[in-house]
Order: C-alpha cells, then structure tokens, then sequence
C-alpha cells in the first residue's frame, strides 16, 4: 500500500476482539489532581450551589409568599436555576480534569465580576461584603485557572 492509500479508520485499531470503538471523552491525563485545579473545582462548584440556592428561595417564595408580582419571582427563580447549571457543570468537568470546562469555568467568574460591582455599588454593608468575597473568589479562580500547573493538568498546552 502507498503513503497516500491507508487502510480505513476502523482496520487500523482493530484489536484481537475486532474494531475498537472510539470514545467520545478522552480520559483524564495521568497523575494526581494539582492542588490549584481542585482549589479552582471547589470554588466554581460553591458558586453553583450559590446560584442554586438563591433560585431555590425565590422560587419557593414566589410560589408561597407574597411578593408584589409572582409570576416575576417565580420566573427569576427558574432563570438563576437555569443559570446555577453552568458553574456546576464547568466544576465538575474541572474536578474530572476535562479539558473543555475550562471555558465554562472562566466565564462563570467574568460573570460575577459585574455582579460583584453592582452589589458593591447598591450600598448596604452586607451587600458591599457580599461584593467583596464575590469579587475576590471570582479573581482568586480566575487566577487558579490561568495557570500553568491547571492548564497541564486540563491538557490545555501552549499553541505551537
């Protein structure tokens, strides 16, 4: 056979039980799971549960209490839940090392970081510290997640 004849795809990796098949997730890199991307894993994750829990409670009370428009409190409540899955899905991919939550992950962050103004600016002290522990999670994995020993770890290399 000639370099630019080659045998088809499934005849290359077949194996003594025949064609292998092809998974669609590559598996996690070998090794033990940096400390930063564990770190950075927790912290995504604790932003969902966040996210989850308020939309929790407002659907709860636009369900049963007695806010000035229901259907604005229940809908609000669906919507953050629907936004909670996002950082939830990215921690998980980043506590199993899969390269693509990396994306989800930062996004999450870049996210928060205008929420985090917008608390700052609405005034009271529980809403300025609010902002200030959001603020500094969002940076802090922001941080975690730029760097090198976590992007190794996602198989995330530098571009040749």
């Amino acid at each position: 056979m000639s370099s630019k004849q080659s045998a088809p795809k499934n005849a290359r990796k077949s194996g003594p039980a025949g064609p292998r098949q092809q998974s669609a997730v590559a598996p996690a890199p070998a090794g033990p799971r940096p400390a930063r991307l564990t770190a950075a894993a927790a912290l995504t994750g604790l932003q969902g549960l966040a996210l989850a829990a308020a939309g929790l409670y407002l659907l709860v009370m636009g369900l049963l209490g007695k806010p000035d428009s229901p259907q604005q409190a229940e809908t609000g409540g669906i919507t953050v839940l629907a936004l909670a899955v996002l950082p939830l899905a990215a921690a998980r991919g980043l506590w199993l090392r899969r390269r693509w939550s990396r994306g989800p992950a930062m996004a999450t962050q870049m996210m928060a970081l205008p929420v985090a103004w917008t608390l700052y600016n609405s005034g009271g002290g529980a809403m300025i510290a609010a902002a200030v522990a959001l603020f500094v999670v969002s940076v802090g994995t922001l941080v975690l997640l730029v760097n090198p020993t976590a992007t190794e770890a996602l198989g995330i290399g530098p571009r040749e």
